[in-house]
């Protein structure tokens, strides 16, 4: 198994993959963080299609083949487990060949089919709870994902629509998810997202991702899932919620010294 109970889990990148400077970049200061801290288990993550953007005219990132061309990179270059998302079922096969852990959108959290082809990649399967859903609900989502075989499961919150353009986070989310027998995460920069929320396109408050990040472990959540980029105010996706790479240190470090006294 990737995840274990010793270690925090941290699934850290670039919304989108981009091109490979800031694959690097990112990459590189991820090193020096495992380096640093050996309690954390880092997985690099990226996205190659960002498939559901608010408008039409969204850039939607570098593609399939050239987004898997830089997680190979990452992964060789850099030894980290590498993650992307999966929209659809024909994306499986390629993207199991070079990625540890395949996601699924929030979004696509109920699309059975979807959840089947990726259980039985022999991958480990990370879905998101749907912004739709409860987290009672959650059992069905991984029953799929069980029924289907799946190597290995991971369950992550992202947020529930409370009213337009806003989401929150009930902390309530991990316990009961965590009876389903999975790790529990927060995607602690997608949570604080302000969905369709700037014109055209998702606003964000980053500004919270850090009180979200360390009241989620302190109740009870395995692991973060954290968006970063060396330059938030020119990424091509999810900027406002990103959170800068220069501040990530800081940030995991905090969190960690509440994780461990969260298990103490």
């Amino acid at each position: 198994m990737l995840f274990s109970s010793k270690k925090l889990l941290v699934i850290a990148g670039p919304c989108s993959l981009e091109n490979e400077r800031v694959c690097r970049s990112v990459a590189t200061a991820l090193a020096k963080l495992r380096r640093k801290h050996p309690e954390l288990n880092l997985v690099f993550k990226g996205s190659f299609d960002k498939a559901n953007r608010t408008s039409v005219s969204g850039a939607r990132g570098t593609g399939l083949e050239a987004g898997l061309e830089l997680l190979t990179m990452v992964r060789r270059d850099y030894g980290f487990p590498v993650l992307t998302d999966i929209h659809e079922r024909e994306q499986v096969k390629p993207v199991a060949a070079v990625c540890d852990v395949l996601q699924i959108p929030a979004f696509l959290s109920r699309q059975t089919d979807l959840l089947l082809a990726a259980a039985a990649s022999g991958r480990i399967v990370n879905v998101k709870k749907g912004q739709f859903l409860s987290p009672q609900e959650m059992t069905f989502v991984t029953g799929k994902l069980r029924e289907g075989r799946a190597k290995e499961i991971w369950q992550t919150e992202r947020g529930t629509t409370f009213g337009y353009n806003n989401l929150v986070v009930d902390m309530r989310s991990f316990p009961i998810m965590a009876q389903n027998g999975y790790p529990t995460i927060l995607d602690a920069t997608h949570s604080v997202q302000l969905p369709g929320g700037a014109g055209g396109k998702s606003g964000g408050q980053r500004e919270f991702v850090a009180p979200l990040a360390k009241a989620a472990l302190a109740a009870g959540a395995d692991g973060l899932f954290i968006e970063t980029h060396p330059d938030p105010a020119n990424a091509i996706s999810d900027g406002p919620n990103m959170i800068p790479l220069k501040e990530l240190p800081a940030l995991l470090a905090d969190c960690l010294a509440v994780w461990r006294a969260a298990r103490r």
